[in-house]
C-alpha cells in the first residue's frame, strides 16, 4: 500500500520482489514498476513474462542482459509464480543478486518470501522488496476511500465503506470491482466550485447492490457450517435452494475456504512430522487465509472446531461432493442430500457420536 502510494519515491532496483497473499495489489505494483522502468509505447516490445514451473535461470538472465532496441533501452522480466523457481535456483539467484544486469529489472512475484534467506538480506540493500499481503482493516478502509475519490469520482457515505468491507471481506479486486459499480449508480460528485451538495455511496446502496440477500446468506451458510452450527447452516441451505441456488455453485463457493482450512491442517502435520513445533496461525497464513485479524481469528476458531481429524479429511469430503454434484447425485435432490451431508459432518459433536 506505501508502495502504491508513494511508488516515485521507491524507484525500481534491478531486482525486484512482489509477495503476499493479494493478487490485486500485486497486479497494481507491478503495472506501476512496469510504467517507471518502461513506460512509452514501445513498452510492450521490452517487457517478457515466464511462468516459474517452467522457466531456468539461464533464460531468464539472458533476456535481462539483451539491450532493448526501443523504449529507454531496458528490458523488464517477471518470473510469475517464482515460489519454486526461487527455492530450485536458490544459489543461481544469490549469485546474481550480487552482480546484477543493468540492462534490465528482475521482478520475482512470490507468495512467501521469509526474511530469513541470505537473498531477502541481499535484496533488502540492493533490491525493492514490496508487501502485498491484505493489509489491516484501517488501512484497507482509507483505500476504498481514497480510490473511490481518485478513480471513481465518488464518495462513501458514513458507514457505507465499512458495510462494504464487512460483505466483501478483504478482497482488494473485488472491493474495487464492486467501487466500480456503485459509483455508477450514483450521481457524479458536485464540481469542485461548490455548487450543489456532493453525493455519494451509500449504506443502504451497498446494501442493494452488493452480493444481494443470496451472496449475504451463502456466506452464512459457510460460516456457520464451519464453526459447527450444522442447524443454522441447514436453514440457510434450504433458503437458498429454495431461492433456484444451483447445488454445483454453492459447493464451489463453501469448497475455496475449506480448502485453507484443510491446507492449514497438511501444514501443521508435516512440521509435526519433522519435529518442529508447529504455529497454527502461521499455518493458516501460509494456507492462504488473509492475515486480517478478523479473517485469521474466524479461521483458527473454524480449525480448532473441526479438530485435525475432521479438516484432515476436508479435501477428500469435497472431492466426494464434487464428483457425485457431477455424476450419481446430479438430481436436484441428491444434490441437496450431499450438500447436506458435508455439513453435517461439520458438525459440532455431541456426546455418544463418533467422528467420521
Amino acid at each position: 500500500m506505501r508502495f502504491l502510494a508513494q511508488a516515485a519515491e521507491f524507484p525500481p532496483r534491478p531486482i525486484c520482489v512482489l509477495f503476499g497473499d493479494e493478487p490485486f495489489l500485486k497486479a497494481e505494483a507491478l503495472n506501476a514498476l512496469r510504467k517507471a522502468v518502461l513506460g512509452g509505447d514501445d513498452a510492450e516490445f521490452c517487457f517478457r513474462s515466464f511462468e516459474g514451473d517452467d522457466v531456468q535461470p539461464r533464460t531468464v538472465f539472458d533476456e535481462l542482459a539483451t539491450v532493448a532496441l526501443f523504449g529507454r533501452g531496458r528490458r523488464m522480466v517477471v518470473v510469475n509464480e517464482a515460489d519454486t523457481f526461487v527455492s530450485r535456483y536458490r544459489p543461481e539467484m544469490e549469485d546474481y543478486a550480487t552482480n546484477p544486469k543493468r540492462t534490465g529489472v528482475l521482478v520475482l512475484e512470490v507468495d512467501t518470501w521469509p526474511a530469513t534467506t541470505r537473498l531477502f538480506k541481499q535484496l533488502a540493500e540492493t533490491g525493492l522488496q514490496i508487501d502485498c499481503h491484505v493489509p489491516g482493516e484501517d488501512e484497507v478502509l482509507a483505500w476504498i476511500r481514497e480510490r473511490s475519490q481518485r478513480v471513481y469520482q465518488t464518495t462513501f457515505a458514513t458507514g457505507a465503506a465499512e458495510r462494504l468491507l464487512e460483505i466483501v471481506g478483504p478482497q482488494m479486486g473485488r472491493l474495487d470491482q464492486e467501487t466500480a459499480k456503485l459509483s455508477m449508480l450514483v450521481e457524479p460528485m458536485a464540481e469542485s466550485s461548490g455548487k450543489g451538495k456532493p453525493s455519494g455511496i451509500t449504506a443502504q446502496l451497498v446494501e442493494q447492490a452488493v452480493g444481494g440477500w443470496r451472496a449475504k446468506t451463502a456466506w452464512e451458510m459457510i460460516d456457520a457450517a464451519a464453526a459447527g452450527d450444522a442447524k443454522a447452516a441447514l436453514v440457510q441451505l434450504d433458503r437458498l435452494i429454495l431461492a433456484g441456488e444451483n447445488p454445483i455453485g454453492l459447493l464451489a463457493q463453501m469448497a475455496s475456504p475449506l480448502r485453507r482450512l484443510a491446507a492449514a491442517t497438511r501444514i501443521v502435520r508435516n512440521a509435526q512430522a519433522e519435529g518442529r513445533r508447529p504455529q497454527l496461525r502461521q499455518a493458516l497464513e501460509e494456507a492462504g487465509v488473509s492475515k486480517w485479524p478478523k479473517a485469521m481469528d474466524k479461521a483458527e476458531s473454524q480449525l480448532r472446531q473441526l479438530g485435525a481429524r475432521r479438516a484432515a479429511k476436508l479435501y477428500n469430503w469435497l472431492l466426494e461432493a464434487d464428483l457425485a454434484l457431477k455424476g450419481t447425485s446430479s438430481s436436484p435432490d441428491r444434490a441437496r442430500l450431499m450438500l447436506e451431508q458435508l455439513i453435517v459432518r461439520m458438525g459440532k459433536m455431541t456426546s455418544g457420536m463418533t467422528k467420521a
